[in-house]
């Protein structure tokens, strides 16, 4: 009887993971920075793509967009819209400048030049109400996460073309209530400016919400408890976020399984949208940068995961895109055979160059003099491999520690600034060129593939013999 509970219990769990998965989740998420008339912030796109990958982990369709225009942003939002009729979850997050006139909230494309108060009416900023208004009523469960509380950039000029009638122009964004189903969540409180954090780095809000919204069997209230505390804390009582909420029932962006009968712990929401580890949020945001030409948003996932699995791999593309680890790489985005970037290398393509242990020797010395430091042995052990693997994914090429002719061809032209040896090396020469001729440097962003997760279930006793995959 015991064993039939047991096994009833992980089919209950098994119909409830479907029926979640199958529920509508549909987000919006949009970071500007890259404003043309007014100064810039360097941290809202990768705030939004930290935003983005969590989402997806947890189930979301995202229409996502980083430094978008009135006419690109409006595009998005159209495209949103449609896919949250009907949606069970629908989330919008913006980070960027955002300004409040008379009581309205707006949000600021980045082609955003406003001069006065008609501007804005007029179309230049995008109505945060009627937005919300027209993309997000039909759905069950609306959720608003908006990192938008900045100064207004424009404050002075509105009000000194605004001499004639009397017009408030607020700091910060102002207060907004919610509707049947819907929580709003504000970096700060109404009339107060938020912080947009180290440049490089998530703002303390977006941090504490990639922190803490998906977090597993944690209800989104709950959850807005914890971002609060986090960001207060971290800014020294400086910033303390501000929301207003009339959600009916429930909501869990990721939630658990709840435990079989009798089985010990306290119980969990019933329903299982996402069982995953923080691995599978990690990996998604490695995905969102890996091919990223901008270090900051490669900064941004070492910053969230300074231990995190793909350091290495960070670090590296980091390296190239900054012209070369210790300034000893040149030339690496010019005159590329296009095809390097997409044709696999493995155990045969290698064999087919048909390296000597000379040529291996020299492959491992240039590796050493580029920055990827590895020993000079002539052969080519795991450790090797490894180091194939890292130099494969700064330059861009599909990563799997093994050559091909192109890459090898690429890896013969690109300029060594200094000679380096390891400590295996006991024939101390200069870096030379192989006898194949030249391609070009190993420049690019498209890019090498990463180590995927897939979770299986056990078999569920010799009665069922079932295989359980997730």
């Amino acid at each position: 009887m015991r064993y039939l509970t047991v096994i009833l219990s992980l089919f209950c769990m098994l119909f409830t993971a479907h029926a979640a998965k199958a529920d509508k989740r549909v987000a919006f998420v949009v970071g500007n920075g890259a404003y043309k008339n007014v100064a810039q912030l360097p941290n809202p796109p990768i705030d939004a793509k930290a935003m983005a990958a969590v989402l997806r982990n947890v189930g979301f369709d995202v229409v996502e967009g980083t430094n978008l225009t009135r006419d690109t942003m409006t595009e998005r939002l159209l495209e949103f819209g449609k896919k949250a009729q009907g949606a069970d979850v629908a989330v919008f997050f913006y980070a960027g400048h955002g300004i409040a006139i008379s009581g309205t909230n707006y949000l600021l494309p980045v082609d955003a030049d406003i001069k006065s108060e008609m501007d804005v009416k007029l179309g230049s900023a995008i109505n945060i109400d009627l937005t919300l208004d027209q993309t997000m009523s039909d759905a069950k469960v609306k959720l608003v996460f908006l990192d938008a509380c900045r100064d207004n950039p424009f404050a002075a000029k509105i009000k000194s073309n605004s001499a004639t009638r009397s017009v408030s122009v607020q700091t910060g964004l102002a207060e907004m209530k919610s509707g049947e189903g819907t929580l709003i969540a504000f970096a700060t409180g109404p009339g107060q400016t938020a912080l947009d954090g180290q440049e490089g780095t998530n703002s303390p809000f977006t941090r504490a919400l990639i922190s803490h919204i998906a977090t597993p069997g944690v209800e989104i209230q709950q959850a807005m408890t914890e971002v609060r505390a986090q960001v207060n804390e971290e800014t020294n009582k400086g910033q303390l976020p501000w929301g207003h909420t009339n959600l009916i029932g429930s909501v869990y962006l990721n939630p658990v399984a709840a435990p079989a009968p009798g089985a010990a712990g306290t119980s969990a929401p019933a329903a299982v949208a996402s069982i995953s580890g923080g691995s599978d949020v990690e990996l998604e945001f490695w995905r969102s940068v890996k091919e990223s030409n901008k270090p900051e948003e490669l900064n941004a996932y070492l910053t969230n995961y300074p231990n995190g699995q793909f350091k290495s791999l960070a670090l590296a593309r980091i390296a190239s895109l900054e012209n070369g680890a210790s300034t000893t790489t040149r030339n690496l985005t010019t005159g590329v055979d296009p095809a390097t970037f997409t044709q696999e290398a493995n155990q045969t393509t290698e064999d087919q160059i048909g390296l000597d242990k000379g040529q291996r020797r020299d492959v491992q010395r240039r590796l050493t003099g580029l920055g990827f430091d590895t020993k000079v042995t002539g052969k080519f052990d795991d450790s090797t491999r490894s180091v194939i693997t890292r130099w494969q994914a700064a330059r861009g090429y599909p990563s799997s520690g093994f050559l091909n002719k192109l890459q090898h061809k690429a890896l013969l032209t690109e300029i060594v600034a200094t000679t380096q040896t390891s400590s295996g090396d006991t024939e101390e020469r200069p870096v030379r060129r192989a006898r194949p001729s030249g391609g070009g440097g190993g420049g690019g962003q498209r890019g090498g593939g990463d180590p995927g997760a897939a979770f299986v279930g056990g078999v569920v006793g010799g009665m069922m013999g079932g295989l359980f995959r997730h």
